[in-house]
Parts: structure tokens; C-alpha cells; sequence
């Protein structure tokens, strides 16, 4: 845990008492705080007040004499309306900020050399953050992981000399960051999201963009018009910028070419990685992945080789275009994470011969925008409660059959993967949330590992989950 000491012998509201909200509280406790917590979920106040937390209701508290409100960031700050505690807040002046604000406080009070990388972007950011983390640990450096991934910012390790952070940050998070400043900073992309939070698509902009303008190092993905503005600003802001792009040749930043990361620098271009048979980091979006990674890896001094090492050896995300297992010719993915049909279109997109396993609850849209990449899959297997309207879409575009469920598509899918002689993947990248069959789809990732593992012949190339349906 990070004991809040900035926080030490003042007055501090908190609202949301969920996983961060809680960890927050208890940090503020241990660096000396009065809290006062509050929640609109009695059972989240009552294991709160269990564990030590003080527990008020927020209407009751004279906020004359709070000093900083700490507001969770699943809470609304401003769309589509903000929460009863911010109008209380704001009513008397009240700062208002969130877990990533305590640990950039404690970071500059403790240690405010220590390198910290905070990534964010509409995708990618959790498979980015993950690699980041791997390469510094592959390297022998003493990190830590957290944020918007893993484990709450509040619970991980004091900052100190020499330790390394990695944290992801959502759009939320960021908005409760005001003095949010990384060593490196990543900005990977931008598509409309979190609208009903945000309100418009230029707010939801001007909130990532803060991330990188505080940043010594800002790393921007230039393959959007949004971040190809941001990038400029920043830059002319004063701030050192490194472009990456997946999709074009730059003449300062790192750019893909094929399988290879292209360092460009005043007018030299060199190969700085090279992806190709790199299982964990297929296709044009882990590409950008990786570039991003290796920015921020070089701008807190990690050496090219120590980079190169890391990536060959990513294991890559749980759920997350994840080779499981080999049987031949096949390699076994797991892409449970893909719950909509935008999720799903970069595994889709990576692999040339797929008999894919699709379905479950099924999402506005269906899987309709998946047709350019219909080519792609020799076979579909369809279960859960999408499997009918799946049906219809692909038609005679793509051979299918209706599994049911999971066991059984897998079973079928490997069957025929294997007669087919021919380097293929057998995915589960369901294109559907999981609940009409799984709790969530990390239970329906675990089990379609757990099937892959019962395959006869098989070499897993993960540990075995635990857990089940």
C-alpha cells in the first residue's frame, strides 16, 4: 500500500466504495487523514466501516472544513449529470480528485525521479501497459503495475529511487488527475467512447490529451486526426514528443513496416524490432502496441537490447488474442475479451485461416462490420444466444454450424482444424458478451483454455487457469 502522507491531518470526503474506492480510503487512513466515506450501496459502507473506514453520510458533513473530495472513478463528475457528493463539493469549493491524483502527489513528496508511465487511448491500452511492465521486469528492474489494470494505484509500492511505474489510465481516471505528470507519457489512439460520460467527443479528446501534456516524454499514436492534433499542441507547448504510427512512414517516431519497428531520427531511418514470430503480438494493432512500448521504454532508459528480449518473451494479455495451446499446425486462441464485433476485428484480421468459435449475448450490431474479414474464416462455430442471428448474417458467405456451446464448438473446431493440413487458428473471439452462458468472459476465457488443455496432443503454452463456469 501507498500510505496518502500528502494527505496527513486534513479533512477528506470520499465517495464510491467499490475495489479503488475502498483501497483509497484505507491509504488515506494510513497517511494520517480524517475520511469521511460514503457510498450509495449500504453493503459497500458496511464492509467499509468493517475494515476501519469512517463512514458518514456525505449530506451531513459540514464541507466548510474538507480540504479535497475523492471521488471513485466509475462516479460521474460531469455527464450525464454530476453526482449529488460533486454538487456538494463544488458548492464550496472543494477540490475534487481521484486515486491516480493521491499517487502522483506521493510520487513527487517521495521520490519524484522514479520513472513513471502512464498509458491511455481508447485501445490497446491494457495489452501496451502489460508489455511495458514485462519488458522492465524481463530486465531485472523492480517494478510495478497498476491503474485502470491489476491492482488499484493506491495498494502497490511506495515510490522510491529505482522503482519503476506502469499504470494505465482511463478517461475517468485522467479527469481526476489534474497535475497528472508521467515521465513518459502514451497516448495510443482515439475513437468515440464513454459519449454518455463525456458528453461529446471533443471533451472525451480534451481529457486523454492531458495525460500527455504533463508528460516530460509524450508518445502519440498519429493515425487519428484527434491525436495527430494533440501531438502538435503538445509539442508546441514546449514538451518532447515521439510520433508512432501502424499505418505510415514518419520522419521523427517509430512507424511499422511489415513485421519490423522503424526508428526514425533527423533523417536516419534503422529497424529497432523486428515482430515477426512473435505469436503475442500479431497484426497491425499490436504493432502499435509495441511501438508505443518500446517509446517509453527507451525514454526511461532501457537499453535496445534489454527491449528486444522483453518483447520476444510477452506472454501477452489473458483473454487477449492469447495463443494457448499448439496441436501440429493449429495454434488455440483465446480472444474471450473480443465482446463486440470491433473487439473481435483485430484477431480476425491477424490470422489467414481461422475456425472461429463466436457467440453469446449478442451486441447492438452483431457482427455485420465483420464482413471485410469474412474471408479470413474457413468455418464458424456458434453458440449461445447469438448463434441464430450470427447464422443469418453469414449466410453462404461462410460455411457454419450452430454448436450451442462452447465444449462442443472447440471439440468440433479442432477436429476439423486438424484435417485441414494447413497452418490455422482455432479461435474463440466471441464477438458477444459472455452472461448469457458465463459469469464473465474471463470464467468463458478460462474454460475455453480448460477444453483446449482436455485436447488430446496438445503442448499448452500457458499456465492452467483456476476457476470455472
Amino acid at each position: 500500500m501507498i500510505p496518502a502522507t500528502t494527505f496527513k491531518g486534513k479533512r477528506v470526503a470520499l465517495f464510491g466504495l467499490g475495489g479503488s474506492g475502498l483501497a483509497t480510503a484505507k491509504s488515506l487512513v494510513a497517511g494520517g487523514a480524517e475520511v469521511f466515506a460514503w457510498d450509495d450501496n449500504p453493503d459497500s459502507v458496511a464492509k467499509a466501516a468493517g475494515e476501519g473506514v469512517n463512514t458518514v453520510d456525505l449530506h451531513s458533513v459540514d464541507w466548510t472544513t474538507i480540504s479535497s473530495f475523492v471521488l471513485s472513478p466509475g462516479v460521474p463528475l460531469t455527464h450525464p449529470k454530476p453526482h449529488w457528493s460533486v454538487a456538494l463539493a463544488r458548492a464550496e469549493g472543494v477540490e475534487i480528485i481521484g486515486d491516480v491524483e493521491i499517487f502522483v502527489r506521493e510520487r513527487r513528496a517521495l521520490a519524484p525521479d522514479c520513472p513513471f508511465i502512464a498509458i491511455t487511448g481508447t485501445n490497446g491500452k491494457s495489452t501496451t501497459t502489460a508489455l511495458i511492465a514485462h519488458i522492465l521486469a524481463a530486465s531485472g528492474r523492480d517494478t510495478q503495475l497498476g491503474g485502470n489494470i491489476g491492482r488499484a494505484v493506491l495498494t502497490l509500492d511506495p515510490p522510491k529511487e529505482g522503482r519503476f511505474f506502469v499504470v494505465e489510465c482511463s478517461s475517468y481516471q485522467i479527469d481526476l488527475a489534474p497535475t497528472l505528470n508521467p515521465t513518459a507519457g502514451i497516448l495510443l489512439n482515439l475513437t468515440p467512447d464513454h459519449l454518455d460520460r463525456h458528453g461529446t467527443m471533443q471533451h472525451y479528446a480534451e481529457i486523454k490529451e492531458r495525460l500527455v501534456a504533463g508528460a516530460e516524454t509524450a508518445i502519440v499514436g498519429v493515425d487519428d486526426s484527434y491525436c495527430e492534433l494533440i501531438a502538435d499542441r503538445v509539442e508546441r507547448g514546449g514538451h518532447k514528443v515521439m510520433r508512432i504510427s501502424k499505418r505510415q512512414p514518419l520522419a521523427d517516431g517509430l512507424y511499422a513496416e511489415g513485421s519490423h519497428i522503424i526508428r526514425a531520427e533527423t533523417g536516419a531511418t534503422s529497424s529497432i524490432a523486428d515482430l515477426d514470430g512473435i505469436q503475442t503480438l500479431r497484426g497491425a494493432h499490436n504493432a502499435q502496441n509495441a511501438a508505443a512500448a518500446i517509446g517509453a521504454c527507451l525514454a526511461v532508459g532501457v537499453s535496445v537490447a534489454e527491449i528486444q528480449s522483453g518483447l520476444k518473451s510477452f506472454p501477452g494479455l489473458k483473454h487477449r488474442m492469447q495463443p494457448v495451446g499448439r496441436r501440429r499446425q493449429v495454434v488455440f486462441v483465446n480472444d474471450s475479451k473480443a465482446t463486440n464485433a470491433e473487439a473481435a476485428a483485430p484477431a480476425l484480421s491477424s490470422y489467414q485461416r481461422i475456425y472461429w468459435i463466436a457467440g453469446g449475448l449478442p451486441k447492438e450490431g452483431g457482427i455485420t462490420s465483420l464482413a471485410p474479414l469474412f474471408s479470413h474464416i474457413v468455418k464458424a462455430y456458434l453458440i449461445g444466444e447469438a448463434a441464430s442471428s450470427f447464422a443469418a448474417t453469414l449466410g453462404e458467405q461462410v460455411p457454419y454450424e450452430i454448436s450451442g456451446t462452447l465444449d462442443r464448438a472447440l471439440a468440433h473446431a479442432a477436429a476439423d482444424a486438424d484435417q485441414d493440413g494447413e497452418a490455422s487458428a482455432v479461435m474463440l473471439s466471441p464477438a458477444c458478451a459472455s452472461f448469457d452462458q458465463y459469469k464473465n468472459f474471463e470464467v468463458r476465457g478460462d474454460a475455453f483454455v480448460g477444453h483446449v488443455a482436455g485436447l488430446e496432443d496438445v503442448t499448452m503454452l500457458i499456465d492452467m487457469p483456476t476457476g470455472g463456469k
